[in-house]
């Protein structure tokens, strides 16, 4: 059949929530990141990473769509998850 999906094979797709939904969610994760990378101490706040990411979380997060959102705030976590490790061994 042209219109059939066979990824699908008859199962009704999960319900993604409305917009409102998704848009909070993201925005929250947002936030929780910030904080996360103004817990950072001085030594990571003087690496180079620590001024990418907060570009991330605003430049680049306020440009992407929504669904491009999950990915910016993705490399974002690894971003301020390098900068954590590395503000322990300084």
């Amino acid at each position: 059949m042209p219109n059939r999906n066979p990824l699908n094979n008859g199962a009704a797709a999960p319900p993604r929530g409305d917009f409102r939904q998704r848009y909070d969610d993201v925005e929250n994760r947002r936030v929780e990141l910030i904080g996360r990378l103004n817990n950072l101490g001085d030594g990571a706040r003087a690496h180079p990473g620590y001024k990418r990411a907060l570009k991330l979380l605003n430049e680049t997060f306020r440009k992407s769509k929504l669904a491009q959102r999950l990915a910016v705030l993705q490399a974002a976590a690894w971003l301020i998850d390098v900068l954590e490790r590395l503000a322990l061994t300084l």
